[in-house]
């Protein structure tokens, strides 16, 4: 009789092998906090890699049975909180690339904000936001060649002009002033006054 231990094919044993093999796995755990947006499962999670280096690989490896990273899955499912933990971490890969559809998490937002009913649009668009400020690129094309700003539902104005300022600072790098600073008035030495 082997001693082996075995696995059915849709749960493989843990890659440390000193960790017990029952329960969720990592991968299936921070899948399913990032279905329910489901922060304190994620905590839990994370508080159990003993690096960031380690947390990143898990965040960036873990996938469901189609191919869609825990991103895609978090921004599907309008989970805006764990998106913002996952974002949060070191090292994590912001526009991974899903396999069906050639998507990025961005994509999955506009697609979950067009989803919605038009009185939640604005609601939903943080979401959106969020992925842009923690560096999504807005340019990227989907298997289809669309990018998110030509996914988005032509009446919902807010989020195109998010993804147009967006795109438009791509475009010019650092050379967009941001509308929201408080005008310091002016700068330079008193002598350019004379």
């Amino acid at each position: 009789m082997s001693t082996a231990p075995t696995t059915s094919p849709s749960r493989p044993l843990s890659q440390n092998p000193t960790e017990e093999n029952e329960g969720a796995s990592p991968r299936e755990i921070i899948i399913e906090a990032c279905r329910r947006d489901n922060v304190p499962l994620l905590h839990e999670l994370l508080a159990s890699y003993a690096s960031a280096a380690q947390t990143a690989s898990l965040i960036n490896s873990a996938k469901d049975g189609v191919g869609n990273h825990c991103l895609h899955i978090a921004a599907s499912s309008g989970s805006y909180d764990v998106l913002e933990e996952l974002l949060d971490q070191e090292d994590v890969e912001v526009d991974p690339l899903d396999r069906m559809e050639g998507e990025s998490p961005l994509h999955k937002a506009v697609r979950y904000v067009n989803g919605l009913d038009a009185e939640e649009w604005a609601g939903a668009a943080p979401l959106v936001e969020l992925l842009v400020e923690a560096g999504a690129d807005v340019r990227l094309r989907n298997k289809a060649k669309l990018r998110p700003i030509e996914l988005v539902d032509p009446r919902n104005a807010e989020l195109r002009a998010i993804l147009q300022r967006a795109e438009y600072a791509e475009m010019a790098g650092d050379d967009v002033v941001n509308e929201d600073e408080e005008d310091e008035g002016p700068t330079g030495s008193a002598s350019d006054s004379e």
